[in-house]
């Protein structure tokens, strides 16, 4: 895979990265403990010298560090141990990177180390949170929210005008229906809350009520994702009811259903995967297989519920 820039930040994961960083940030842990979660985080590019990424995660790491007076130990060593020993270089190159990419790759290199070692402890405390996130949504609890022909509202824009299919097309409105129900929850270190839930697979035109949830039709396990307030609010999310779902069948229906840690950390929001067909097509569904998805809420309730 080729080089397209000489910069600290101009791959996709030096970005995504940065933001990840960003996040944990708001913990209120030591660096080094810090460090420690963004390298739980990303094993393979952290601990792995032979990663594509292993160079570019201590780089990067190093100088969100150091700009934001962030002192650890093994991250300002793991990153200087990479400036001096050439290692990032070697990577580029063997990348694809030319000569002149090279050079300039160095002088950023040079510059980062000068960073690190001139980086001083902030002197006011960091914005931390004092307390663990609190949780929008409970196991259980089923919500309709509208949809553009499957597509759930951007939540990042404050008005739907500014949310458009496509750069020349239409402005988000409301088309259709889907809905949710919450199979999972969590807190990423006890403090960054997280939601998986299930949605219809595909849209409807009338706005489903709670009993029409309990008929028979396919649902799909959705990526696990946050949900800020306002998030909650612009994506029109309106409770219709509460199913008590029986935990062990969840786990039969979805084996291998993983925490949303890496979800909350880099605070990929939980619209990323409510938006249904036919805005998604099945086809991703069935490469999936039958473990993500159901036929019917009844799957997965507890017997005796009314």
């Amino acid at each position: 895979m080729g080089v397209f820039g000489t910069g600290l930040y101009a791959g996709d994961f030096a970005m995504d990265l940065r933001s990840a960083i960003g996040a944990v940030l708001r913990l209120p842990f030591d660096p080094e403990r810090l460090s420690e979660i963004l390298c739980e985080t990303e094993p393979g590019a952290a601990r792995d010298p032979n990663d594509e990424d292993h160079t570019t995660f201590w780089l990067v790491t190093a100088d969100q560090f150091a700009k934001r007076g962030i002192i650890s130990v093994r991250v300002h060593e793991q990153a200087l141990s990479i400036i001096d020993s050439g290692a990032d270089l070697d990577r580029m190159e063997k990348r694809g990177m030319d000569p002149a990419g090279l050079t300039a790759r160095r002088t950023v290199l040079a510059q980062l180390r000068q960073r690190i070692v001139t980086a001083a402890p902030r002197n006011e405390p960091r914005a931390t949170l004092k307390k663990p996130q609190p949780y929008l949504m409970n196991v259980g609890e089923a919500f309709v929210y509208p949809t553009f022909a499957g597509r759930c509202r951007n939540p990042y824009f404050a008005s739907a005008t500014k949310d458009r299919m496509g750069t020349m097309a239409a402005s988000w409105k409301q088309t259709h229906w889907s809905a949710l129900v919450l199979v999972d929850r969590g807190r990423a270190f006890d403090f960054l809350a997280w939601y998986r839930p299930i949605t219809l697979a595909t849209a409807v035109l009338e706005k489903p009520l709670f009993s029409d949830l309990r008929e028979p039709g396919v649902w799909r396990l959705a990526r696990p994702g946050t949900c800020s307030r306002v998030h909650f609010q612009r994506l029109q999310l309106e409770k219709l009811g509460e199913f008590l779902l029986d935990k062990d069948k969840v786990c039969r229906a979805f084996p291998g259903m993983r925490p949303g840690t890496s979800s909350a950390i880099s605070d990929i929001c939980i619209s990323n995967g409510l938006s249904v067909a036919p805005y998604h097509s099945h086809s991703a569904t069935a490469r999936s297989g039958p473990s993500r998805t159901v036929t019917s809420i009844e799957e997965l309730i507890v017997l005796h519920e009314a």
